[in-house]
Protein backbone atom coordinates (compact mmCIF):
# COMPACT_ATOMS: atom_id res chain seq x y z
CA UNK A 1 0.00 0.00 0.00
CA UNK A 2 0.87 3.05 -0.96
CA UNK A 3 2.56 5.40 2.07
CA UNK A 4 0.23 7.97 2.43
CA UNK A 5 -3.02 5.63 1.70
CA UNK A 6 -1.41 3.63 4.29
CA UNK A 7 -1.63 6.44 7.24
CA UNK A 8 -4.85 6.82 5.91
CA UNK A 9 -6.18 3.87 6.65
CA UNK A 10 -4.28 3.88 9.83
CA UNK A 11 -6.23 6.97 10.78
CA UNK A 12 -9.63 5.65 9.98
CA UNK A 13 -9.04 2.83 11.59
CA UNK A 14 -8.16 4.43 14.62
CA UNK A 15 -10.80 6.94 14.66
CA UNK A 16 -13.80 3.73 14.32
CA UNK A 17 -11.72 2.45 16.96
CA UNK A 18 -12.58 5.53 18.94
CA UNK A 19 -16.10 5.11 18.39
CA UNK A 20 -15.89 1.57 19.34
CA UNK A 21 -13.92 2.73 22.82
CA UNK A 22 -16.78 5.53 23.00
CA UNK A 23 -19.71 3.09 22.98
CA UNK A 24 -18.17 1.25 25.63
CA UNK A 25 -17.51 3.96 27.98
CA UNK A 26 -13.90 2.48 28.96
CA UNK A 27 -11.69 0.15 27.20
CA UNK A 28 -12.86 -3.20 28.00
CA UNK A 29 -10.22 -6.18 29.08
CA UNK A 30 -8.28 -7.83 26.16
CA UNK A 31 -10.47 -10.18 24.59
CA UNK A 32 -13.18 -8.34 25.74
CA UNK A 33 -16.30 -6.66 23.76
CA UNK A 34 -18.96 -4.69 24.15
CA UNK A 35 -21.12 -7.56 24.33
CA UNK A 36 -25.20 -7.44 24.26
CA UNK A 37 -26.71 -7.85 27.85
CA UNK A 38 -28.08 -11.21 28.25
CA UNK A 39 -32.25 -11.41 27.48
CA UNK A 40 -34.48 -11.29 30.53
CA UNK A 41 -37.96 -12.73 30.76
CA UNK A 42 -40.79 -10.83 29.59
CA UNK A 43 -42.65 -8.48 32.02
CA UNK A 44 -46.04 -8.84 33.36
CA UNK A 45 -48.65 -6.47 31.28
CA UNK A 46 -48.38 -3.31 32.90
CA UNK A 47 -51.78 -0.91 33.26
CA UNK A 48 -52.55 1.26 30.69
CA UNK A 49 -50.76 4.73 30.51
CA UNK A 50 -51.15 8.17 28.75
CA UNK A 51 -49.34 9.25 25.77
CA UNK A 52 -45.15 9.45 26.18
CA UNK A 53 -44.09 12.98 26.84
CA UNK A 54 -41.81 14.17 23.68
CA UNK A 55 -38.54 14.50 25.10
CA UNK A 56 -37.72 18.19 24.74
CA UNK A 57 -34.83 19.18 21.84
CA UNK A 58 -31.52 20.09 23.08
CA UNK A 59 -31.12 24.06 23.31
CA UNK A 60 -29.38 25.82 20.77
CA UNK A 61 -25.61 26.30 22.72
CA UNK A 62 -25.47 30.22 21.36
CA UNK A 63 -28.80 32.31 22.00
CA UNK A 64 -28.77 35.81 20.24
CA UNK A 65 -28.71 38.63 23.08
CA UNK A 66 -28.65 42.26 23.24
CA UNK A 67 -25.97 44.57 24.76
CA UNK A 68 -28.54 45.36 27.39
CA UNK A 69 -28.36 41.59 28.62
CA UNK A 70 -24.87 41.79 29.25
CA UNK A 71 -24.82 42.65 33.24
CA UNK A 72 -22.22 45.44 33.97
CA UNK A 73 -21.09 45.59 30.10
CA UNK A 74 -20.99 49.20 30.64
CA UNK A 75 -18.99 49.75 33.66
CA UNK A 76 -16.06 47.42 32.15
CA UNK A 77 -12.73 48.87 31.78
CA UNK A 78 -12.11 47.39 28.30
CA UNK A 79 -8.93 48.87 27.41
CA UNK A 80 -7.52 46.39 29.65
CA UNK A 81 -8.59 43.53 27.59
CA UNK A 82 -8.08 45.18 24.01
CA UNK A 83 -4.24 44.39 24.40
CA UNK A 84 -5.66 40.70 24.51
CA UNK A 85 -7.87 41.04 21.60
CA UNK A 86 -5.41 42.52 19.56
CA UNK A 87 -3.34 39.13 20.13
CA UNK A 88 -6.34 37.02 19.07
CA UNK A 89 -6.58 38.98 15.50
CA UNK A 90 -3.14 38.09 14.83
CA UNK A 91 -3.63 34.81 15.72
CA UNK A 92 -6.48 34.43 13.93
CA UNK A 93 -4.95 35.78 10.85
CA UNK A 94 -3.35 32.79 10.66
CA UNK A 95 -6.25 30.69 10.73
CA UNK A 96 -9.10 29.37 8.36
CA UNK A 97 -11.87 31.50 9.66
CA UNK A 98 -9.73 34.85 9.40
CA UNK A 99 -12.13 35.88 6.66
CA UNK A 100 -14.88 36.12 8.94
CA UNK A 101 -12.60 38.27 11.41
CA UNK A 102 -10.29 40.16 9.11
CA UNK A 103 -12.82 43.60 8.90
CA UNK A 104 -13.32 44.03 12.16
CA UNK A 105 -9.15 42.92 13.45
CA UNK A 106 -8.60 45.15 10.37
CA UNK A 107 -10.01 47.73 12.10
CA UNK A 108 -9.54 47.09 15.44
CA UNK A 109 -5.83 48.20 14.53
CA UNK A 110 -6.58 51.56 13.68
CA UNK A 111 -8.05 51.90 17.01
CA UNK A 112 -5.21 50.96 19.22
CA UNK A 113 -4.77 53.19 22.17
CA UNK A 114 -8.41 54.42 22.38
CA UNK A 115 -10.00 55.06 25.36
CA UNK A 116 -12.74 52.74 26.96
CA UNK A 117 -15.68 54.68 25.20
CA UNK A 118 -14.25 54.02 22.02
CA UNK A 119 -13.75 50.45 22.43
CA UNK A 120 -17.27 49.79 23.60
CA UNK A 121 -18.64 51.96 20.80
CA UNK A 122 -16.56 49.51 18.31
CA UNK A 123 -17.75 46.06 19.99
CA UNK A 124 -21.35 47.17 20.00
CA UNK A 125 -21.06 48.85 16.56
CA UNK A 126 -19.49 45.62 14.86
CA UNK A 127 -20.15 42.44 17.10
CA UNK A 128 -23.42 40.33 18.00
CA UNK A 129 -23.50 39.21 21.56
CA UNK A 130 -24.43 35.52 21.69
CA UNK A 131 -25.50 33.98 25.10
CA UNK A 132 -24.12 30.72 26.03
CA UNK A 133 -26.42 28.40 26.70
CA UNK A 134 -26.76 24.39 28.00
CA UNK A 135 -28.44 21.99 26.37
CA UNK A 136 -31.24 21.84 29.07
CA UNK A 137 -31.53 25.65 28.28
CA UNK A 138 -30.24 26.67 31.56
CA UNK A 139 -27.71 29.41 31.27
CA UNK A 140 -25.01 29.18 34.52
CA UNK A 141 -22.39 27.19 34.85
CA UNK A 142 -18.66 26.52 36.25
CA UNK A 143 -15.91 29.27 36.48
CA UNK A 144 -12.93 28.13 37.77
CA UNK A 145 -9.24 29.47 37.72
CA UNK A 146 -6.15 28.45 36.98
CA UNK A 147 -2.46 30.34 37.09
CA UNK A 148 1.32 29.78 36.36
CA UNK A 149 2.85 28.02 39.07
CA UNK A 150 6.37 28.92 40.43
CA UNK A 151 9.14 25.46 41.45
CA UNK A 152 12.21 24.52 41.97
CA UNK A 153 14.12 22.39 40.10
CA UNK A 154 17.21 20.96 38.71
CA UNK A 155 19.02 19.75 35.38
CA UNK A 156 20.23 16.60 37.59
CA UNK A 157 19.03 14.50 39.77
CA UNK A 158 19.78 15.06 43.16
CA UNK A 159 18.23 15.57 46.57
CA UNK A 160 15.67 17.28 46.70
CA UNK A 161 15.26 17.57 42.92
CA UNK A 162 13.83 13.77 42.44
CA UNK A 163 10.75 14.19 40.45
CA UNK A 164 11.47 14.00 37.01
CA UNK A 165 9.25 16.02 34.26
CA UNK A 166 9.01 14.64 31.01
CA UNK A 167 8.73 15.77 27.45
CA UNK A 168 6.48 14.52 24.87
CA UNK A 169 7.85 10.34 24.16
CA UNK A 170 8.27 9.27 20.92
CA UNK A 171 5.38 6.28 21.13
CA UNK A 172 2.40 8.43 21.96
CA UNK A 173 0.26 8.90 19.22
CA UNK A 174 -1.79 12.06 18.86
CA UNK A 175 -4.69 11.89 15.88
CA UNK A 176 -6.65 14.94 14.97
CA UNK A 177 -10.60 13.02 14.47
CA UNK A 178 -11.92 16.00 12.92
CA UNK A 179 -9.68 15.41 9.69
CA UNK A 180 -11.01 12.61 8.97
CA UNK A 181 -14.19 12.94 10.53
CA UNK A 182 -16.01 16.71 10.49
CA UNK A 183 -18.17 15.67 13.05
CA UNK A 184 -15.87 14.62 15.52
CA UNK A 185 -14.09 18.46 15.21
CA UNK A 186 -11.92 19.69 18.15
CA UNK A 187 -11.48 15.36 18.95
CA UNK A 188 -8.08 13.88 19.36
CA UNK A 189 -6.90 10.36 20.14
CA UNK A 190 -3.80 9.38 21.64
CA UNK A 191 -2.83 5.78 22.16
CA UNK A 192 0.58 4.19 21.26
CA UNK A 193 1.04 0.80 19.41
CA UNK A 194 1.33 -2.58 20.34
CA UNK A 195 1.94 -5.27 17.64
CA UNK A 196 -0.24 -3.69 14.72
CA UNK A 197 -3.16 -2.54 17.08
CA UNK A 198 -3.74 0.58 18.62
CA UNK A 199 -4.16 0.60 22.62
CA UNK A 200 -4.91 3.13 25.06
CA UNK A 201 -1.56 4.81 26.25
CA UNK A 202 -0.13 4.40 29.64
CA UNK A 203 -1.95 5.73 32.83
CA UNK A 204 -0.49 8.16 35.51
CA UNK A 205 0.30 4.90 37.53
CA UNK A 206 2.26 3.01 34.91
CA UNK A 207 4.00 6.12 33.79
CA UNK A 208 5.17 6.55 37.26
CA UNK A 209 6.08 3.00 38.01
CA UNK A 210 8.27 2.75 34.99
CA UNK A 211 10.34 6.11 35.21
CA UNK A 212 13.45 4.40 34.02
CA UNK A 213 12.32 3.89 30.80
CA UNK A 214 11.58 7.51 30.27
CA UNK A 215 14.98 8.87 31.18
CA UNK A 216 15.73 10.42 27.72
CA UNK A 217 12.81 12.74 28.05
CA UNK A 218 13.38 14.42 31.63
CA UNK A 219 13.55 17.89 31.00
CA UNK A 220 14.16 18.79 34.66
CA UNK A 221 14.01 17.49 38.04
CA UNK A 222 11.58 19.06 40.75
CA UNK A 223 11.13 18.61 44.34
CA UNK A 224 7.92 18.45 45.21
CA UNK A 225 5.56 15.48 43.57
CA UNK A 226 2.63 17.45 44.77
CA UNK A 227 3.43 20.88 43.10
CA UNK A 228 4.52 19.00 39.97
CA UNK A 229 0.83 17.47 39.87
CA UNK A 230 -0.51 20.87 39.76
CA UNK A 231 1.78 22.44 37.24
CA UNK A 232 -0.01 19.50 35.53
CA UNK A 233 -3.45 20.99 35.84
CA UNK A 234 -2.04 24.34 35.44
CA UNK A 235 -1.35 23.18 32.01
CA UNK A 236 2.11 25.37 32.41
CA UNK A 237 4.81 27.01 34.84
CA UNK A 238 8.41 28.40 35.56
CA UNK A 239 11.19 26.33 37.36
CA UNK A 240 14.04 28.13 39.08
CA UNK A 241 17.19 26.71 38.70
CA UNK A 242 19.90 26.21 41.65
CA UNK A 243 21.97 29.06 39.46
CA UNK A 244 18.98 31.50 40.08
CA UNK A 245 17.64 30.82 36.17
CA UNK A 246 14.18 30.72 35.05
CA UNK A 247 12.70 28.42 32.69
CA UNK A 248 9.56 28.13 31.64
CA UNK A 249 7.58 24.68 31.36
CA UNK A 250 4.94 24.46 28.42
CA UNK A 251 2.19 22.16 28.14
CA UNK A 252 3.09 19.65 24.94
CA UNK A 253 0.52 16.92 25.06
CA UNK A 254 -1.10 14.03 27.47
CA UNK A 255 -1.99 11.04 27.40
CA UNK A 256 -5.16 10.57 26.64
CA UNK A 257 -6.48 9.56 30.10
CA UNK A 258 -9.82 11.57 31.46
CA UNK A 259 -8.56 13.59 34.10
CA UNK A 260 -10.38 12.79 37.71
CA UNK A 261 -10.42 15.57 40.33
CA UNK A 262 -8.22 14.63 43.13
CA UNK A 263 -10.13 16.68 45.48
CA UNK A 264 -13.23 15.22 45.03
CA UNK A 265 -11.78 11.68 45.63
CA UNK A 266 -10.68 13.01 48.94
CA UNK A 267 -14.19 14.29 49.49
CA UNK A 268 -15.36 10.77 48.44
CA UNK A 269 -13.44 9.05 50.85
CA UNK A 270 -14.61 11.25 53.29
CA UNK A 271 -11.19 13.03 54.25
CA UNK A 272 -11.70 16.47 52.99
CA UNK A 273 -15.27 18.29 53.28
CA UNK A 274 -16.06 19.88 49.95
CA UNK A 275 -14.90 23.42 51.23
CA UNK A 276 -11.81 22.07 51.76
CA UNK A 277 -11.23 20.57 48.54
CA UNK A 278 -9.29 23.42 47.71
CA UNK A 279 -5.76 23.64 46.02
CA UNK A 280 -4.46 24.71 49.57
CA UNK A 281 -7.22 22.00 51.16
CA UNK A 282 -5.50 19.54 48.82
CA UNK A 283 -1.73 20.51 49.74
CA UNK A 284 -2.28 20.31 53.52
CA UNK A 285 -3.32 16.72 53.41
CA UNK A 286 -0.55 15.96 51.33
CA UNK A 287 2.18 17.25 54.40
CA UNK A 288 -0.54 15.39 56.76
CA UNK A 289 0.05 12.33 54.63
CA UNK A 290 3.11 12.04 52.79
CA UNK A 291 3.12 7.86 52.85
CA UNK A 292 -0.47 8.28 50.49
CA UNK A 293 0.31 10.89 48.62
CA UNK A 294 1.08 8.60 45.38
CA UNK A 295 -2.14 6.75 46.29
CA UNK A 296 -4.00 9.68 46.02
CA UNK A 297 -2.11 11.05 42.80
CA UNK A 298 -2.04 8.21 41.15
CA UNK A 299 -6.09 8.39 41.21
CA UNK A 300 -5.89 10.73 38.47
CA UNK A 301 -5.05 8.67 35.13
CA UNK A 302 -4.20 12.03 33.03
CA UNK A 303 -0.76 12.49 32.55
CA UNK A 304 0.68 15.82 31.27
CA UNK A 305 3.74 16.03 29.09
CA UNK A 306 5.84 19.52 28.88
CA UNK A 307 8.01 21.69 26.63
CA UNK A 308 10.43 24.46 27.68
CA UNK A 309 9.56 27.72 26.34
CA UNK A 310 11.92 31.12 26.71
CA UNK A 311 10.24 33.60 28.92
CA UNK A 312 9.49 37.10 27.65
CA UNK A 313 10.18 39.88 29.70
CA UNK A 314 6.55 39.89 31.61
CA UNK A 315 4.30 37.78 28.84
CA UNK A 316 2.11 35.26 30.13
CA UNK A 317 2.55 31.17 28.93
CA UNK A 318 1.21 30.59 25.81
CA UNK A 319 -2.25 29.11 25.23
CA UNK A 320 -4.11 26.89 22.65
CA UNK A 321 -4.65 29.93 20.59
CA UNK A 322 -1.14 30.34 20.10
CA UNK A 323 -0.36 33.63 21.74
CA UNK A 324 0.46 35.06 25.76
CA UNK A 325 -1.96 34.52 27.78
CA UNK A 326 -3.33 37.89 29.95
CA UNK A 327 -3.93 37.70 33.39
CA UNK A 328 -7.87 38.37 34.09
CA UNK A 329 -8.47 38.79 30.67
CA UNK A 330 -7.81 35.17 28.93
CA UNK A 331 -10.19 32.05 29.88
CA UNK A 332 -9.97 28.90 28.78
CA UNK A 333 -12.79 27.60 27.14
CA UNK A 334 -14.05 24.29 25.38
CA UNK A 335 -13.73 25.07 21.73
CA UNK A 336 -16.86 23.30 20.30
CA UNK A 337 -18.98 26.12 21.90
CA UNK A 338 -16.95 29.12 22.13
CA UNK A 339 -14.54 29.70 19.50
CA UNK A 340 -10.73 30.38 20.06
CA UNK A 341 -9.78 33.71 19.95
CA UNK A 342 -13.49 35.29 20.56
CA UNK A 343 -14.13 38.11 22.91
CA UNK A 344 -16.43 36.70 25.68
CA UNK A 345 -18.55 38.59 28.50
CA UNK A 346 -17.95 36.89 31.69
CA UNK A 347 -20.50 37.45 34.60
CA UNK A 348 -19.50 35.33 37.62
CA UNK A 349 -18.30 36.44 41.44
CA UNK A 350 -14.67 37.27 42.60
CA UNK A 351 -13.20 33.63 44.18
CA UNK A 352 -15.03 32.22 47.48
CA UNK A 353 -17.43 35.76 47.22
CA UNK A 354 -20.31 37.26 46.36
CA UNK A 355 -18.68 40.34 44.54
CA UNK A 356 -19.44 40.74 41.35
CA UNK A 357 -16.75 39.56 38.27
CA UNK A 358 -18.10 41.35 35.35
CA UNK A 359 -15.95 41.63 32.36
CA UNK A 360 -14.61 41.44 29.07
CA UNK A 361 -12.01 38.24 28.59
CA UNK A 362 -10.79 36.40 25.28
CA UNK A 363 -11.46 32.46 24.62
CA UNK A 364 -7.64 32.12 24.21
CA UNK A 365 -6.94 28.40 25.64
CA UNK A 366 -9.13 25.20 26.31
CA UNK A 367 -8.42 22.31 28.98
CA UNK A 368 -8.74 19.03 29.79
CA UNK A 369 -11.14 19.67 32.47
CA UNK A 370 -13.16 22.48 30.55
CA UNK A 371 -15.90 20.92 29.00
CA UNK A 372 -19.23 21.72 28.30
CA UNK A 373 -21.15 24.84 27.18
CA UNK A 374 -21.04 27.04 29.84
CA UNK A 375 -17.74 26.23 31.18
CA UNK A 376 -14.89 28.79 31.88
CA UNK A 377 -11.37 28.71 33.46
CA UNK A 378 -9.78 32.71 33.89
CA UNK A 379 -6.17 32.75 34.10
CA UNK A 380 -5.03 34.89 37.02
CA UNK A 381 -1.62 35.24 35.88
CA UNK A 382 2.31 33.67 37.63
CA UNK A 383 2.94 33.16 41.37
CA UNK A 384 1.66 32.32 44.65
CA UNK A 385 -1.37 35.48 44.96
CA UNK A 386 -2.47 33.95 41.94
CA UNK A 387 -2.29 30.60 42.90
CA UNK A 388 -4.22 31.97 45.88
CA UNK A 389 -7.08 33.56 43.66
CA UNK A 390 -7.13 30.31 41.35
CA UNK A 391 -7.19 27.77 44.03
CA UNK A 392 -10.39 29.23 45.43
CA UNK A 393 -12.26 30.22 42.42
CA UNK A 394 -14.78 27.78 42.20
CA UNK A 395 -17.78 30.00 41.06
CA UNK A 396 -21.65 30.05 39.18
CA UNK A 397 -21.39 32.20 36.39
CA UNK A 398 -22.77 33.08 32.63
CA UNK A 399 -20.80 33.72 29.64
CA UNK A 400 -21.59 35.99 26.38
CA UNK A 401 -19.33 35.09 22.89
CA UNK A 402 -18.93 38.46 21.12
CA UNK A 403 -18.90 37.79 17.23
CA UNK A 404 -18.67 39.59 14.33
CA UNK A 405 -21.61 39.01 11.38
CA UNK A 406 -19.68 36.30 9.35
CA UNK A 407 -18.86 34.13 12.09
CA UNK A 408 -22.00 34.02 13.79
CA UNK A 409 -23.80 30.94 13.87
CA UNK A 410 -26.88 30.22 10.91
Amino acid sequence: MHKSQSRSFFVVVTALLAVLLSACGTLAPSGASCAAPPSCPACPPCAAAGPASTPQPAAKPLQAARWSDLPGWNDDDLAAAWPAFLQSCRALAKRPQWPQWQAVCDEARGLNGAATAGIRRFFESRFQPWLLTNPDATTSGLITGYYEPLLHGARTRAKPFLQPVLGVPPDLLNIDLGAVLPDLKNMRLRGRLQGNRVVPYFSRAEITAHEKDYLDRVLLYVDDPVELFFLQVQGSGRVRLPDGQTVRLAYADQNGHPYQSIGRVLVDRGELSLEQASMAGIKQWARANPGRVNDLLNANPSYVFFREQPINGSDGPSGALGVALTPERSIAVDPRYAPLGAPVFLSTSQPDSTTPLRRLVLAQDTGGAIRGVVRADLFWGFGAQAGNQAGRMKQQGQMWVLLPPGAAPK
